[in-house]
């Protein structure tokens, strides 16, 4: 049953890539009158998800202003989409924010706010003996996309405990496929564990019967690190300081909202999916989800830098290192835009 469900979401995921593609395409061009979010079909996007199915964020702009949802299934295409002034604002990892930044014209892109911390874990196959880092040696271990914060964490795990990868010449065996893939992976087998994120973490654990050996939470300090940031196109965002200071404002007031009503963050989250995706998840899935995952507008600055400089030895940031101090962009008492150091 659950593997026809994430078939489905897998399949209706590739079709509206595909219809983005499409967006892609259409040299659409800034609009005042237009407001155009891109964000994942996944739990740790809850603040976009509960805010236009709730119609928060449109409560405080203009009515004028028409905002407009783009649903993506992957950071590379967001940023693919800021680049192609095809989306104004978005929710993504730290890995596409920082590389939009540093990839943009004039470091166009910039991060504006927080929207979650933590929500991922790494998660044991029942018949793999993985209890400890030292186990890692000789096994199969699964990560979504090079380059996605979970391949970051899972590379830099490996490193901080004197293990390679076989690339390396290492006995670690990374593969990096999509999230659906994982699964069918874990039905199978045929890797010893997964470095997820929510919701999938728990669709592990708790369908497949998979051991959290640990949440990524753990091991960062305070337990906290940006999972999923507010960036936008800043050609957009200055030429529309009214909208985008609304727009922040109830992004600040849905994050409340969120924490203080859980159920019916979940059950918007699961009405979501099926409008969307045509399936929804067990509230168990999605309630033990949202339990491992902070919903906060604070971007943990620290934790963005110290990302960068995972990425950057793994040599993901280029060969010419890298310069974040204009990274993160905010607004002052009198609505002004200004640079954050």
């Amino acid at each position: 049953m659950i593997i026809k469900m994430v078939l489905s979401i897998s399949i209706a995921v590739i079709v509206l890539g595909s219809i983005v593609g499409i967006v892609l395409n259409s040299n659409e061009k800034l609009s005042e009158n237009n407001l155009r979010i891109a964000y994942f079909p996944n739990i740790g996007h809850a603040i976009p998800i509960v805010g236009m199915e709730m119609e928060f964020f449109s409560e405080k702009i203009n009515p004028n202003v028409e905002i407009q949802s783009r649903i993506f299934d992957s950071g590379p295409q967001v940023i693919e989409s800021l680049f192609a002034n095809s989306v104004d604002i978005a929710y993504v990892g730290p890995g596409p924010a920082i590389n939009g930044f540093l990839n943009s014209e004039n470091n166009n892109v910039r991060i504006l706010s927080g929207a979650a911390s933590g929500g991922a874990s790494f998660i044991v196959h029942p018949n793999s003996e993985i209890n400890f880092a030292s186990d890692f040696a000789g096994k199969k271990i699964a990560a979504p996309q090079i380059g996605n914060t979970q391949d970051v964490s899972l590379r830099n795990y490996l490193s901080e405990n004197n293990l390679k990868t076989a690339e390396k010449g290492g006995s670690v065996i990374v593969y990096n496929i999509a999230n659906p893939d994982i699964y069918t992976l874990f039905v199978k087998g045929d890797i010893d564990g997964a470095w997820v994120a929510e919701p999938w973490a728990t669709i592990l654990e708790t369908e497949l019967g998979g051991h959290r050996l640990f949440v990524e939470d753990d091991l960062w300090p305070d337990k906290q690190f940006a999972s999923v940031l507010l960036i936008a196109n800043i050609d957009y965002v200055e030429k529309n300081p009214e909208i985008i200071s609304n727009f922040l404002l109830s992004h600040h007031e849905t994050v409340k909202w969120i924490n203080d009503n859980p159920v019916e963050t979940r059950n918007i989250f699961n009405s979501f999916l099926k409008s969307h995706l045509g399936q929804s998840l067990s509230d168990d899935v999605v309630d033990i989800s949202l339990s491992h995952i902070e919903i906060t507008s604070d971007p943990i600055p620290d934790s963005v830098y110290s990302f960068a400089e995972q990425a950057n030895i793994l040599g993901y940031l280029g060969r010419n290192g890298y310069d974040l101090s204009e990274i993160f962009y905010t607004i002052d008492s009198n609505s002004n835009f200004v640079e954050v150091p």
